[in-house]
C-alpha cells in the first residue's frame, strides 16, 4: 500500500510541470483573445510622398524645422525657413536663436543652401544653431512628403540621406477676413464683429463693434493646425456691447487649434483634458465669410 502512495505521489509530480504548461498556453490564448483593438479609426495615417509639379509654387513660403538628423528640434525662438521664390531664390529665416538670411539653388528635385549670413546673439538652446547650420549646408536634395492635413520638406545630403524634415503650418486656409458668428455657441451675428488673421505675418486685428483689437499669433510646428492667439490688447472705447467683446476676447485667448466646418466656415477650438487622456476640443468661436 505504502509503495501505491509513493508511485502515486511520483506520478502527480512528473505530471504537474505538464499541467501548469497547459494551464499557462491556456491562459496565454485566453490573453491573446482578450487584446482589443480600440479607435481603429486614430490608426496613424501612412505618409505618402508629393509629385513635384511646379516647384516654386510648392515649395513657397514658410517651413517650421521640426527635426535635425531624426532629432527632434528644441530651441527658445521658432526655427524656421521662408523659401522667396519671387525676391531671387533667397532664404531667410530663424536658426532657433538668429536671424538668418542666404540663397538657394534650385533644379528639379536638386536644392542647395549657400551665402548664409546671420545676426550675432548668443543663446543656450537644446538644439544648437550650428547643428541647424551644418545640416543645411549638407542640403543637395528634397522630397515633399504628407500625413494627415500638414506637409514635411524632406532635406537630403548627398547620399539621399535626411538631414533634416521642415514642416509647413498650413493655416493658409484662416488667412483673411471673417465675422464671428457665435462665442460659446451663443450667437452673436448681429453684432457685426469682424477678426482679420495673417497666418504668414502670425498677427490678427479684428472689430468687434465697439473697439479695434491687435495681437500676435503662435504657431506650435509640432501639431497640426496649433494656433494661440496673444498679446491682445484693444482700445479703450465703452459701449454697450462690452461684454460681447470681452467674451471675444477671452475666447480668442483660449483658442488652443481650429478646423474647417465647411467651406465658409471656421471654428476655434479650445483644448481641456489632462496629458494621459485624449484632450477634449471644444468650440470657442464660430467664424465665417459672406
Amino acid at each position: 500500500m505504502r509503495r501505491y502512495i509513493v508511485l502515486s505521489l511520483l506520478l502527480a509530480m512528473l505530471l504537474a510541470p505538464a499541467t501548469m504548461d497547459a494551464r499557462k498556453k491556456k491562459d496565454k490564448k485566453q490573453d491573446k483573445r482578450t487584446v482589443v483593438v480600440e479607435n481603429v479609426a486614430d490608426a496613424e495615417q501612412p505618409m505618402h510622398e508629393i509629385a513635384i509639379t511646379d516647384a516654386a509654387q510648392q515649395l513657397y513660403g514658410e517651413w517650421d524645422i521640426v527635426s535635425i538628423r531624426k532629432k527632434k528640434v528644441y530651441t527658445l525662438e521658432r526655427a524656421y525657413l521662408y523659401l522667396d521664390f519671387a525676391g531671387g531664390n533667397k532664404v531667410y529665416g530663424c536658426n532657433g536663436c538668429n536671424i538668418i538670411n542666404g540663397t538657394f539653388q534650385l533644379s528639379g528635385n536638386n536644392l542647395m543652401f549657400g551665402n548664409f549670413i546671420s545676426t550675432d546673439r548668443t543663446c543656450n538652446n537644446v538644439t544648437s544653431e550650428k547643428t541647424i547650420m551644418h545640416a543645411l549646408s549638407d542640403v543637395r536634395r528634397y522630397t515633399l512628403t504628407a500625413q494627415y492635413n500638414a506637409q514635411y520638406l524632406n532635406l537630403m545630403n548627398s547620399k539621399g540621406t535626411v538631414v533634416a524634415v521642415l514642416k509647413r503650418h498650413n493655416l493658409d486656409l484662416l488667412n483673411g477676413a471673417w465675422l464671428v458668428k457665435e462665442i460659446d455657441s451663443e450667437n452673436v451675428s448681429e453684432h457685426n464683429m469682424r477678426v482679420v488673421v495673417d497666418a504668414v505675418m502670425q498677427t490678427i486685428h479684428g472689430d468687434t463693434g465697439c473697439n479695434i483689437i491687435n495681437g500676435i499669433i503662435t504657431l506650435d510646428p509640432s501639431k497640426d493646425m496649433a494656433i494661440q492667439f496673444e498679446d491682445l490688447h484693444s482700445t479703450e472705447h465703452d459701449c454697450e456691447a462690452i461684454d460681447f467683446e470681452t467674451a471675444l476676447l477671452l475666447a480668442l485667448e483660449s483658442t488652443e487649434s481650429c478646423k474647417r466646418i465647411n467651406q465658409n466656415e471656421m471654428a476655434l477650438l479650445d483644448n481641456k483634458g489632462n496629458k494621459q487622456t485624449r484632450p477634449l476640443q471644444r468650440p470657442r468661436l464660430l467664424l465665417y465669410t459672406e
